[in-house]
């Protein structure tokens, strides 16, 4: 009887807060570096990697060069598509890494996070727009719902990139500092094929007429995605004032953490997770 009335209560809350149009939009703490919340959608923190390392595909060997494996990997309650060619040792989409190196310029520390460390637990993902290929960050819902926010950071190869300037990357502000450069990720919310909407989110923008407010993200951010409604994949591409004649230069590349349901959804998950601790007694 005492677990009926807390299944009530549980989903009571969850249809006050569906009804009132309140969304979830960081009240929660989530401590850097501590053990994942268990309120998220998916945080990384499932996946087995040995210290200092990342997982970015299969890379099949077929002899064909070019043709790359599509694969996913799960945390909590999305999956993650990636692309990987081992006759090239190239890979796109998304990766996951607990490389905390912020301080190691160039493409060999490319799953390294700019922030020093995870947002939350020990890993992360890693998004890479292979924009020759066509291949697109894309994260899939295993249940349709509203995706609260997300955090979201630099790689430590695109924020030195910017900083410094790295191989055809030019430093951010160029050599007076006045130079309007941006570095912008946008989110677009998909649902049975078509688009919910649009979220953009600056990881660099040196736009501002007072220099001093220039700026390259280098802490965990939380976007706020619930203008998108509800989704079942989200899909992350990237765009920068740094053009170069083969496209963007500026590398390509976000950081990925703590992706967080509105309240209903938090509390379906709290009802779940009862009944499967009920059960399993």
């Amino acid at each position: 009887m005492k677990v009926m009335n807390l299944i009530s209560l549980i989903i009571v809350l969850a249809l006050c807060a569906t009804s009132h149009g309140e969304i979830y939009t960081g009240d929660i703490e989530y401590t850097a570096g501590a053990g994942a919340n268990e309120a998220t959608i998916a945080n990384f923190d499932n996946l087995s990697l040995s210290v200092d390392s990342y997982w970015s595909g299969n890379y099949t060997v077929d002899g064909t060069g070019g043709t790359y494996d599509t694969s996913y990997f799960n945390s909590d309650g999305a999956s993650f598509e990636n692309h990987s060619d081992g006759d090239w040792g190239a890979w796109a989409g998304f990766a996951y890494s607990n490389i905390t190196d912020n301080t190691t310029p160039g493409w060999g520390n490319e799953a390294g996070v700019y922030t020093g460390y995870a947002h939350s637990g020990s890993n992360f993902g890693i998004g890479y727009e292979d924009a020759y290929n066509g291949f697109v960050p894309t994260m899939l819902l295993d249940t349709a719902s509203v995706v609260s926010g997300l955090y979201v950071a630099n790689t430590t190869y695109a924020g030195l990139a910017m900083l410094n300037g790295e191989g055809p990357a030019t430093k951010f502000g160029g050599a007076s500092g006045d130079d309007a450069d941006w570095f912008l990720l946008t989110i677009t919310g998909k649902n049975d094929g078509g688009s919910t909407g649009t979220v953009e989110f600056y990881l660099a923008d040196y736009s501002f007429v007072d220099n001093s407010q220039d700026y390259i993200v280098d802490t965990w951010e939380l976007v706020d995605t619930s203008s998108l409604g509800i989704v079942d994949s989200l899909e992350f591409t990237l765009s920068s004032s740094d053009m170069g004649q083969f496209g963007m230069n500026t590398p390509a590349y976000f950081a990925l953490d703590t992706v967080i349901p509105e309240p209903a959804t938090m509390a379906l998950m709290a009802l779940g997770a009862i009944l499967l601790r009920r059960k399993s007694k």
